[in-house]
Order: structure tokens, then sequence, then C-alpha cells
């Protein structure tokens, strides 16, 4: 007999307990939303060298500005999840795209180190913020059961990947014909559109739930409902109870990493190809890879969330990561080490994010995601701080990024051993 499951629709198999069309339609909407957010964040790096060229900051001034970005947009992310988790995210979505906007036109006059850190310490990273992962998945994880969640966070964070491999080759496009203010408009316009992808977001969501009368039936759905249950004690109390679990905070110290790593290579990665003697365009191409690998990465990491416990997905993740920044540092460094180097740390990129995110929502449910989510993503952003400044010292005093390289293969090796002792309950599936 053939098994009626299987004979099913991709959307049926996936998302069984919500309405397809409209789920997959939020799904794609969100995904097309962080696809520009976190194309404009994660090609920052390719301006920094046109940018000293231009203003006369040094490489260390540079830095801290990115670093001091780096910083902030953690900041900024429980401050905007808590935000939408009270007024919703439509306002958030509109008030993020506007400061994107305005940061990249306020970088065309940034001519000392205060006036680009307001630019692109403050304002751009606080617009990427408020459209950034923890808001849009605060919007879609509460229509889906528990056992759900970690492929649609993988698909939403897929798309952040999308816009790093679309906006690497573009910008560095816009840079070669118009310099780095072609560039930086080119990032301005970009953030205006994403209004558009925003307002229809919200309204498609506001429609779901309007017409999510009935509550579906099932014991996934019921687990979910349940974990949600916690919320409802009120943020101040959530907020005591997760910073007193030593689960939560064992995914702090592991995330911590994920940003160390991912700040440092998007902000430091052209000046290691500019070191080793390429062309700029090799790091853009590097930067794309990345993104574009990183969009099977994220999406197989959800999907393993739903037959494997997280905590191994982030371990094996940051071990892996650790292997193959090994293998670039004794290899030679040719630009086909730099292609071969993005293909494979594309997989490890932030594919981190869904099953955090995962653990996350099992461990305090969905209806304070965004804040809880968020506040992993401050510690995240407090070593996305320390990778993008210390390469920057790194390279203003040694001429050299090797102790940088050596540091970030030691935190990914601590990641991969504090995530094990997280009490993640075991995978149930219906």
């Amino acid at each position: 007999m053939t098994n009626p499951i299987e004979n099913r629709p991709i959307h049926s198999r996936l998302f069984p307990t919500a309405p397809a069309s409209g789920l997959w339609v939020i799904i794609a909407l969100s995904s097309l939303v962080l696809m520009i957010t976190m194309g404009i964040r994660q090609t920052v790096g390719l301006f920094v060298h046109p940018l000293i060229g231009a203003t006369g900051m040094s490489i260390t001034e540079m830095s801290m500005a990115l670093a001091i970005g780096q910083l902030m947009w953690g900041v900024f992310q429980p401050c905007f999840g808590a935000w939408a988790d009270k007024k919703g995210p439509l306002p958030v979505l509109l008030t993020g795209a506007l400061l994107l906007c305005i940061g990249q036109v306020y970088t065309l006059q940034a001519g000392s180190f205060w006036s680009m850190t307001l630019a692109q310490g403050v304002l751009s990273p606080a617009g990427a913020a408020a459209g950034s992962f923890s808001i849009l998945i605060g919007i879609v994880a509460g229509r889906l059961p528990e056992d759900k969640r970690s492929v649609a966070s993988g698909i939403i964070n897929a798309g952040g990947s999308m816009g790093q491999f679309a906006f690497a080759p573009l910008v560095q496009a816009a840079i070669n014909f118009k310099g780095y203010t072609g560039g930086l408009l080119l990032l301005a316009a970009s953030a205006v559109a994403s209004i558009v992808p925003s307002w229809l977001l919200c309204r498609q969501a506001g429609m779901a739930r309007a017409s999510d009368s009935q509550p579906a039936v099932g014991t996934a759905h019921a687990a979910a409902s349940a974990a949600n249950l916690t919320g409802s004690q009120g943020l101040k109390p959530q907020l005591k109870a997760a910073f007193r679990n030593p689960s939560y905070l064992l995914l702090h110290a592991g995330f911590f990493t994920c940003g160390f790593h991912v700040a440092f290579l998007t902000t430091h990665l052209p000046g290691e190809v500019s070191l080793c003697g390429h062309e700029a365009s090799v790091s853009a191409i590097s930067l794309s890879l990345i993104g574009l690998c990183n969009i099977a990465g994220s999406i197989g990491a959800g999907i393993l969330g739903k037959y494997f416990r997280m905590k191994f997905i982030l371990s094996a993740l940051y071990a892996f990561r650790a292997l193959m920044i090994t293998v670039y540092l004794v290899s030679p460094k040719t630009e086909l080490t730099f292609y071969i180097f993005a293909v494979t740390t594309g997989f490890t990129w932030l594919a981190t994010v869904p099953p955090t995110a995962g653990i996350v929502g099992k461990l305090f449910g969905t209806r304070y995601l965004a804040t809880l989510f968020g506040l992993t993503l401050l510690t995240h952003q407090i070593g996305a701080f320390l990778g993008a400044w210390l390469g920057g010292v790194a390279l203003q005093y040694s001429g050299s990024l090797l102790w940088v390289w050596q540091v970030d293969i030691a935190l990914a090796l601590l990641a991969a051993l504090v995530n094990l002792p997280i009490k993640e309950a075991k995978v149930v599936r219906a």
C-alpha cells in the first residue's frame, strides 16, 4: 500500500497544522525582508578600505566604528523584540527600513571617527536590528507546532544568506563603477524597498491570525500550546526564569563564538585577501560564496532539527568551523584557497541561528521569542564587537591576522563543548 502521508504535497508534510498557502507567503516575505537587511549588513567589509582612503581614518578607527555597530546591532535586538512583542512587528520593520536608509546616506557625509560611528555604529545597525531574524521568526513561530519551527526558521534564515550572495557582487560592482558612493546609495535604495515586503508580511500575518479561528488538532500542536503558556506569566518573570536557566546561559556562551567569527570575517576578509596580494573581486566572490552555501546550511540545519537534538547540531557546526579555519591556515593563500574556504565555512556561517532559536522556543515557548532570542543575539554581537575590533588591532600593530584566526579556532572548539550539557528534550515525532 502507498503511504498517504508521503503522497501529500511537500508543504502539507512540513506544515500540516497550518493553512499552507498563507504560511508559505509569510515565510517567503520574511525571507525577502531578511535578505535585504542581512545583505546590507554582511557587505559592510567591502567599504572598509575605500572609506579609509576617502576619510583618512586608520584601520583601527574604522574597525572600532564597525565593531561598535556590531555591538549596537545586538543591543537593539531585544529592544525591538520587546516592542514587536507588545505592539506588533509593522512599526518596528518600518522604523528599521528608514534607519537603515539614513545610516547609508549619512555615511556619505562621515569624515571622522565619531561621524562614522554614528552612521555605521548606531543608525545602520539599529535599522538592521529592527528587520532581523528575531523579529521575523517571532511572526512565524507562533503559528507552528514545535517540530515545524526549525524548518521554517531555516528557510527564513536562508533569506539572509541569499542577501549576502546577491548583494556582495552587486555592491562591489557599484563600488567599481561609482566608488563607495554608488555602493552606499544602492544599499540606501534597497533599505527603502524593504518597506513593501514588510507591509505585505504584516498584512498577511494579520489575515492569517484572523482566519485561524479554530485551533489545529494533534499532539504536536498541543505540546506547542502548552509550551506557550510559559509566556503568559509576563515578560519580566519570563526574563528572570530564562537567566536562571543554565541551558539558556550555555546557549549564550556558544552564540558568542558565532558572533566573533562572522563579524571578524565580514569585516576583515577583504583585508586578508589584500594582504595575500589578490584583487578586491576575490573578497566579493568569497563573501558571495559564503552566502550561497549558507542557504543550504541554514535549510539543512533547520531540517535536521526535526530529527536530532539541536544542541548536537550546534556542537557539530562549531567543531567543523574550527576544522575549516585550521585547514585554511596551513594552506597556500591562492585565490582557489579563498574560494574553497568560503564554500566550506559557508555551510556553517549562520546555520547556527535556526537551532539556537529552536532551543529557545523549546525552553520557553514563542510568546516572547523575539525578546529572548534577541538577547542571545546581544551576546552574539558582544562576540562580534571583539571580532571586528581585534582584527583591526591585529592589522594595525602586527600587519597580520594570524593570532585572531587562532583565537577564532579556540572559541569554536569551546562553543562545540559548551552546547553539549544543554538540557534539551529528545525529538518526539508525531
